[in-house]
């Protein structure tokens, strides 16, 4: 899989590209957690969420923030690292321009700047959030949530409990016109160690291909 480097806000940034063959194929970015408690983009969360996608068909992007690995820049309280991530999705369309579907997927503080994205790019189709940190960080701007998509979380997660999860979810149930399924791993923790990483990654293939064939029709 080719290592990239493109354009951020703030100097370059360091990504792993993995192209389809198909010049049609959907197109994916995945956002890797918070960069000052160890997150990367070879998080094993966001690497296994990056084949899974790649796996169903999608021409999927990952890259690190800004201040981690080669990435250019310094932590920027997710201002900048929400820009970071309209670069990168600029950069994966810029290669693209063919796809008739895009996602975005995150994990963690991820997940949270997934969600901002999606507010600002009309062209996201659908997302996946794992382990959204609804107990850190405020989720109101989604109002309304702009496309349908996945949350899900594990039963056992200390990080971002569950309780906070359910919350987020009521709310974007109670808007119209989309759809957010919520699934939970029963006793996975914040990071699905052992047989709950396959589990969730199970959950998530099966959402999207749901999701594709509906859209296929």
């Amino acid at each position: 899989m080719p290592e990239v480097i493109f354009p951020g806000p703030e100097g370059r940034l360091e990504g792993r590209y993995h192209p389809q063959k198909d010049r049609d194929a959907p197109i994916a970015i995945v956002l890797h957690p918070h960069p000052q408690f160890g997150g990367t983009m070879n998080n094993k969360v966001v690497y296994n969420l990056h084949y899974t996608f790649f796996k169903m068909g999608f021409t999927v992007l990952r890259f690190n923030f800004r201040g981690v690995g080669r990435s250019q820049g310094e932590y920027d309280q997710g201002v900048g690292e929400l820009s970071d991530a309209a670069s990168a999705l600029d950069y994966l369309q810029s290669m693209n321009q063919n796809a008739k579907h895009c996602w975005v997927a995150g994990f963690s503080f991820g997940a949270w700047i997934g969600m901002q994205l999606l507010m600002r790019r009309p062209e996201i189709t659908g997302f996946v959030s794992v382990s959204p940190p609804a107990n850190m960080y405020d989720f109101s701007f989604l109002a309304p949530c702009p496309s349908s998509g996945l949350i899900i979380n594990g039963t056992g997660d200390r990080v971002a409990p569950p309780a906070d999860t359910h919350s987020l979810v009521d709310k974007l149930h109670e808007q119209k016109g989309i759809t957010i399924t919520h699934t939970e791993v029963e006793g996975a923790g914040h990071f699905y160690e052992g047989d709950h990483m396959n589990t969730m990654l199970g959950a998530v293939d099966e959402y999207v291909r749901r999701r594709l064939t509906e859209t296929t029709r």
